[in-house]
């Protein structure tokens, strides 16, 4: 009884903790998307003050012993025993950081994104730049407090893919890396733009764009009476309570792929938020396993149902409908081509999912050289621009649509990057046992069945939360840890499908 009553005890704490972190999220999000820009003075204090007050229940000693107690109970069963060793867990992490540092990296990266996107807006990374020095020296003063053994970086990895080491990722990256070049040089090799794609840069109206982006997220079974979407300068989600995920999205009237990614992306990221049981919110298993399964889900969605040919067989001729005068002409196969196309580019949320990686892979690198001083914030724009030149060959024209690209530096998500590739690498790993476990799911996309995809997620993954740790989950669902051979694998059919070179032979 005495384990049940303090389990009890633990389970209201957690969920006042969720509470006021939901408030401060709704926060968040409303200075991304209606916040008038003046609002950011008083805005800041909010969200430092309420950081504080979420650290100080995160870490009270009432808490900490009670956790303590609870982790040595035999009473509990192991799903209980797992939401404690979890929180127990995250809770020592946190006892190194105290309330005045939590409450100052918020205040600074709560102004950062303002200045963020002045500067994206102006392309002028001089006004970002102040913030960001600020920001890469609270998150190394993080590294110190919380201490590491090889790398500096591993501390923030930890903080997103939790045991996700530098050297882990060098090694994985130092593997995954030629079997993409050999894939991308046979692709080169086939010609300049082998596929026609004028099309999706024609003029496609704000407001039927918007449309067509609801319809993919209902299609998709995205319940839009536990969510909304709306509109920001950099997509996301977030959720701000057990029956209200937000999610965001851009829209560029000359651009269809920005609109159908970003929706189809934070989707996926929204289906996994509301697949959390609500009756254990405010705990481990309704949360995340880690961001790498977060954005396995998300890469899943976008690109293995998103980017793949049988949800376009049911839903181009809908697409068509929506727009003719563009689309007219334009078969589903040329569509299905055109939205697969390889070449490299300079934004990574609009890049192919081969090249891709080599937007997260740059990131990587510049985010070790920052945590460990060998980068200045003030060179960061000369070495994105070179290492853009090295790994895509683009000459980057202006900051915008370089540096300042991405919202995370902002926010102080120095960590999150790699995740994007680890959830392509799981999603491609995932997806393969779905086909295996769903009989004939190709034919059910095709036929616009794509609940029975959700419902596979929801049981195998979305249910599971953080009660098994992103290797533990894999090996369960796949029956191995993560393996890049499944995504090598997947690409290599589908572009050889695409740019038809089955029989092609480059050499080395």
């Amino acid at each position: 009884m005495k384990a049940i009553r303090n389990y009890d005890r633990y389970v209201e704490k957690m969920q006042q903790i969720a509470d006021l972190s939901n408030v401060l999220s709704l926060l968040h999000w409303d200075q991304e998307v209606y916040m008038p820009a003046d609002g950011i003075s008083i805005r800041s204090g909010q969200l430092s003050m309420l950081s504080g007050m979420i650290h100080d229940l995160q870490t009270s000693p009432g808490l900490v012993e009670l956790l303590r107690e609870l982790a040595s109970e035999s009473g509990l069963s192991a799903d209980e025993h797992k939401n404690v060793e979890v929180t127990l867990r995250d809770t020592t992490r946190k006892l190194l950081l105290d309330r005045d540092f939590v409450e100052r990296l918020t205040y600074t990266t709560s102004n950062a994104f303002v200045a963020w996107d002045k500067a994206r807006k102006e392309s002028d990374f001089s006004i970002f730049a102040p913030w960001l020095e600020k920001i890469i020296a609270l998150k190394q003063e993080e590294c110190r407090k919380i201490g590491y053994q090889d790398h500096p970086y591993d501390v923030l990895l930890d903080e997103f893919e939790p045991g996700m080491k530098t050297r882990t990722l060098d090694t994985l990256f130092a593997a995954f890396k030629p079997e993409l070049e050999e894939l991308l040089k046979q692709i080169s090799a086939t010609g300049p733009d082998t596929h026609e794609d004028s099309f999706m840069y024609l003029n496609y109206p704000k407001d039927k764009q918007w449309q067509a982006g609801l319809d993919v997220l209902g299609k998709m079974g995205f319940d839009f009476n536990r969510g909304r979407q709306d509109i920001s300068t950099h997509p996301f989600t977030i959720s701000v309570g057990a029956k209200d995920i937000r999610i965001t999205t851009r829209i560029n009237e000359n651009n269809l792929h920005e609109m159908l990614w970003s929706c189809i992306h934070e989707g996926g990221h929204a289906l996994y938020e509301q697949g959390f049981d609500e009756a254990t919110y405010g705990l481990p298993q309704s949360e995340a396993a880690s961001l790498g399964i977060h954005e396995s889900q998300s890469r899943l969605w976008e690109n293995h149902i998103g980017r793949g040919a049988s949800f376009w067989d049911y839903y181009f001729p809908k697409l068509q409908q929506r727009f003719p005068q563009q689309l007219s002409t334009v078969t589903s196969e040329l569509f299905y081509a055109a939205i697969n196309k390889v070449r490299p580019s300079l934004i990574r949320t609009n890049a192919d999912e081969l090249t891709y990686h080599f937007h997260v892979i740059i990131r990587f690198e510049i985010e070790k050289e920052l945590i460990e001083g060998s980068l200045k914030a003030t060179d960061l724009p000369t070495r994105w621009n070179e290492l853009y030149k090295k790994y895509l060959g683009l000459d980057v024209p202006d900051d915008s649509s370089g540096v300042l690209q991405d919202i995370h530096w902002s926010h102080g998500s120095f960590g999150y990057f790699p995740t994007y590739s680890l959830g392509s690498l799981y999603a491609a790993q995932f997806y393969h046992q779905a086909t295996l476990e769903i009989s004939n799911l190709e034919k059910e996309i095709s036929e616009g069945n794509l609940i029975i995809l959700k419902n596979w997620l929801r049981k195998k993954i979305h249910r599971i939360g953080k009660l098994a740790d992103s290797d533990d989950l894999c090996r369960k669902i796949t029956g191995e840890s993560l393996n890049f051979r499944y995504f090598i694998d997947y690409a290599s059919r589908k572009y050889r499908s695409i740019y038809r070179f089955s029989e092609l032979t480059v050499s080395s």
